[in-house]
């Protein structure tokens, strides 16, 4: 007897609705004959048994019983495969009328088929292949995951992480930008893809992850592109925006949110102006002096000190002198807001640190086949990482002075 046939025989002892359980002694039997090879049918047969018994103890009758107690009625059954590490299982899902019933054993079944999907999802966002994947699932599970398989789980991940880039935003009054650079294979070459992300800081002062994109685009469209994504998904009441000088980011900022406050990151123009500092000169003592300006009470006690290191360094160090004077005001737009929040609003290190968890992940990759690919990692780790800020306490005190 083969094992199809096998499996077929035992189909017909599960379908003795007269004698619930009755086909227990032929099972054994057939196992007691055919031994391994048997495991498979037998296991559908008892899955089979078991679902029938359940669903009438959910009817409170047994089969053509009739009984005072009985809540509803048999309405046959509806075939199903399940695919398990012993081999596919053609079951006979037993259908109720009158009440609501499904098998206790295909739910648990289907929470693992869902954390199947999830170590598939969560292996492909590593960077393992759609092959590794396969093998590793196969080795881990038992089962021939195949790449069809891999790619319907992928995609129903993309569903979520879409909707999840799609939500609606609301009033934002702190938005911080930043990018960085990822390697993409473009047509046969590998090229830079910049990752953009956004976030902010709510009414409450707490943060939240806003927009994320990817692009192989030029920088100021690139830009202009993500901030027009977070306006009309209803960012609004936006008070000032910090970022580092980014290559078309002005130009975009203009665009999108004219007149808004614009605050230059303070922690990358202290390592800007290092350039500047000629070698017969101490770069130690250049640093310490723009501290003092960066933390000068007030932007009136600022000021005067930027005016004195600009006079110092005009005749030993004209280019530094020059830099000082055009840049580091970009970075006193903080002084416009109340001394208990500048520390926080004053670099990009909150940024800096979320973008160093990316790095972590995307390293793993390093070397994405798309931007697809570099989009659905960023936008998972990100929507992880804002979901943690919402568990936080507060961020930002938002109390006015």
């Amino acid at each position: 007897m083969t094992g199809h046939d096998y499996c077929s025989e035992l189909e017909v002892v599960a379908q003795d609705d007269a004698t619930p359980g009755g086909g227990l002694e032929q099972v054994l039997d057939l196992l007691i004959e055919h031994g391994f090879e048997g495991m498979a049918g037998a296991m559908q047969v008892l899955l089979n048994e078991a679902m029938k018994l359940e669903r009438s103890a959910v009817l409170g009758a047994q089969p053509y019983e009739r009984s005072d107690q009985r809540r509803g009625h048999a309405n046959g059954y509806k075939p199903k495969t399940v695919r398990t590490r012993i081999g596919e299982l053609a079951l006979a899902v037993p259908q109720a009328r009158g009440v609501p019933f499904y098998p206790s054993s295909l739910e648990r079944g289907q929470r693992s088929e869902r954390a199947l999907k999830l170590a598939i999802a969560e292996m492909y966002l590593q960077g393992v292949s759609t092959r590794k994947v396969t093998a590793v699932m196969e080795e881990m599970c038992g089962l021939d995951v195949t790449s069809m398989q891999v790619s319907r789980a992928v995609q129903a991940l993309d569903v979520e992480l879409t909707e999840w880039r799609h939500r609606p935003l609301g009033e934002t009054p702190y938005v911080l930008l930043d990018a960085r650079y990822e390697k993409v294979r473009v047509a046969g070459s590998v090229v830079s893809c910049a990752l953009l992300v956004a976030i902010g800081i709510t009414p409450d002062g707490q943060r939240t992850v806003l927009g994320v994109s990817v692009s192989l685009s030029e920088a100021e469209v690139h830009w202009r592109d993500m901030l027009a994504d977070i306006q009309a998904r209803g960012l609004h009441g936006l008070r000032m925006i910090v970022s580092d000088d980014h290559a078309g980011l002005g130009a975009a900022l203009e665009a999108r949110f004219p007149g808004v406050p614009w605050q230059r990151c303070q922690f990358h123009l202290a390592k800007n102006m290092l350039d500047y500092v000629p070698s017969s000169l101490s770069q130690e003592e250049a640093s310490e002096e723009l501290r003092g300006v960066f933390n000068a009470p007030d932007r009136v006690e600022a000021e005067r000190q930027l005016a004195r290191m600009v006079d110092k360094y005009a005749d030993s160090a004209p280019k530094l002198a020059a830099w000082l004077e055009t840049n580091i005001p970009e970075g006193l737009t903080v002084f416009n807001f109340p001394a208990k929040r500048r520390r926080r609003l004053r670099t990009n290190n909150m940024l800096e640190r979320l973008n160093r968890e990316l790095k972590r992940r995307t390293r793993v990759a390093t070397l994405f086949p798309n931007e697809a690919s570099l989009l659905r990692l960023a936008t998972a780790v990100l929507m992880e990482t804002d979901e943690e800020w919402q568990t936080q306490k507060r961020y930002l005190s938002m109390k006015t002075d």
